[in-house]
């Protein structure tokens, strides 16, 4: 039987699985969404059970798709959706509270305190964050001070927090495991960077016992084993890394100054800034890449919280749009966006504003505005916020940036591409597997079970399939960018304004 690698996807509207090859060819994959929750404005949460029990639904399904049995899969990685806050039940396995998922906003005041206080610079300084409900630190302290007695049973050690790549490692192991990697426990704002370890004075801010947290382990390497009655055989988990990082990996992103733009939920440009992290305050957070064996690669970082969500906004809420395909045919349907923009603010904004206040705007709008102007704008909006983020990394390092690499669902749309090379000035390189985020953490997990030697042996497997080239003058694109910065200041401290 082949030997496959499984990679699972943990997003944040969905949970994937898809197998490769050796080669790292698709072999087959399987995808299913599951439910959002907002209980107030601005707070959004998931049910711990349904990413479990939809995670190991497409694993099976994936599986099956290729009539291979449990032992044909050599090694499985894991990758996830980041810094969303799991507490569970470390005997019965049973969460304590909803997880608070990476985009909710209801820690905004915490953070707030957090910075009137001063602790802004000793928090970038240890783990390369900024204070932002973005982050796992403040969503752990709502749970110890909003849920009764977990506090305590931390303390007693009766709990486990994690990141969901931690609840998946513990689940799939039966219990035995409860460890995350460096890239997870990067972005949680308890971890110091430099030391690799959780910092005991960030611990003491916000008061979280060492009894609950995860091992910290290198992302590629054992992290356990699946067990058998879990998925039908002790599958060694070789991988693991969150999202973006898994995705830069994937990309080929392996030298210092690569970098790639991810079009998922949210939109994340990560560079790799090789062994050191780069300290800079200028709204770019710094965070670990990766770490093999004892090599650890760092990676400047540009986030953006809506992204391809803001395209599920149309179809689900406005319902402008059945299907994301359908969005390069309706945005090709006009020239232009006849004025309009689209502030996909919805949770916030993040780099380089950094504003939980700020909320979504659609603005420009005219008896003549019509829903191919909607569409296209919001296409727009994801190109817009990219372009934000490189020149303000070119900005940071001093260096242009020749080319930028793609991936993720939204990366299939070439009207998007060709907008993005136009607006940032540089060429669009799409490879030609757009599941770079599976596929880094299935090489990952490559490496760790001895598939591949090294970094090099992963980078052979990734080919280049398209490459748009800009076709739009400077004066073009700065006219564009200004205009776009204006419908964002009208986006900012929006929740927080007065008449």
């Amino acid at each position: 039987m082949p030997n496959y690698l499984m990679a699972l996807d943990q997003g944040t509207t969905s949970s994937r699985c898809i197998l490769f090859d050796e080669s790292g060819r698709i072999v087959a994959s399987a995808a299913h969404e599951f439910p959002q929750y907002f209980p107030r404005e601005g707070w959004v949460e998931h049910d711990p059970m349904e990413i479990w029990s939809s995670q190991i639904g497409v694993a099976s399904e994936a599986l099956l798709k290729t009539g291979a049995t449990w032992r044909s899969v050599r090694a499985i990685g894991i990758t996830n959706q980041r810094e969303t806050t799991i507490v569970w039940d470390r005997k019965t396995g049973v969460p304590v509270y909803s997880a608070i998922v990476w985009q909710c906003r209801r820690t905004a005041p915490r953070c707030d305190e957090l910075r009137a206080a001063g602790l802004a610079e000793t928090i970038r300084k240890k783990t390369g964050l900024l204070p932002d409900p973005y982050f796992s630190a403040t969503k752990l302290e709502w749970i110890f001070r909003n849920v009764p007695g977990t506090l305590e049973r931390a303390k007693r050690g009766e709990l486990c927090f994690g990141t969901v790549d931690s609840w998946l490692l513990w689940k799939l192991t039966g219990g035995r495991v409860h460890a995350t990697d460096v890239t997870n426990a990067s972005r949680t704002m308890l971890f110091n960077i430099h030391t690799l370890s959780w910092d005991d004075e960030l611990l003491d801010l916000f008061g979280i016992p060492r009894a609950i947290l995860p091992t910290v382990l290198p992302s590629s390497g054992l992290f356990g084993y699946a067990a058998p009655d879990v998925l039908g055989a002790g599958i060694p988990i070789t991988g693991v890394a969150g999202d973006q990082q898994a995705a830069l990996f994937g990309e080929g992103c392996h030298t210092p100054g690569s970098l790639k733009n991810t079009y998922g939920t949210g939109g994340f440009l990560l560079m790799n800034t090789g062994d050191k992290p780069i300290e800079q305050n200028m709204g770019l957070v710094s965070t670990v890449a990766w770490q093999i064996g004892e090599k650890v690669n760092y990676a400047l970082e540009g986030s953006v919280f809506v992204c391809g969500s803001a395209v599920q906004w149309l179809r689900d809420q406005l319902g402008l749009i059945k299907t994301a395909a359908e969005t390069e045919k309706l945005a090709r349907k006009v020239e232009d966006t006849g004025g309009v923009y689209l502030v996909p603010a919805f949770t916030g904004m993040g780099a380089p504003y950094w504003d939980p206040t700020a909320r979504g705007v659609l603005i420009g709008i005219t008896r003549a505005t019509n829903r191919n102007h909607v569409v296209r704008a919001t296409l727009e909006a994801m190109a817009y916020q990219t372009a934000e983020m490189i020149a303000l990394m070119e900005s940071v390092t001093g260096e242009k940036i020749p080319e930028l690499k793609v991936d993720g669902g939204a990366s299939a749309n070439r009207f998007l591409l060709e907008f993005q090379a136009d607006v940032s000035g540089i060429p669009v390189v799409r490879p030609s597997c757009i599941e770079s985020t599976a596929f880094g953490a299935a090489a990952l997990a490559g490496i760790g079970v001895g598939l591949y030697r090294s970094e090099n042996d992963v980078a052979a497997l990734i080919s280049e399939d398209t490459r748009i080239e800009p076709k739009k003058d400077a004066a073009w694109r700065e006219e564009k960018k200004h205009a776009w910065k204006r419908a964002v200041k009208r986006a900012l401290a929006w929740a927080d304004a007065e008449d």
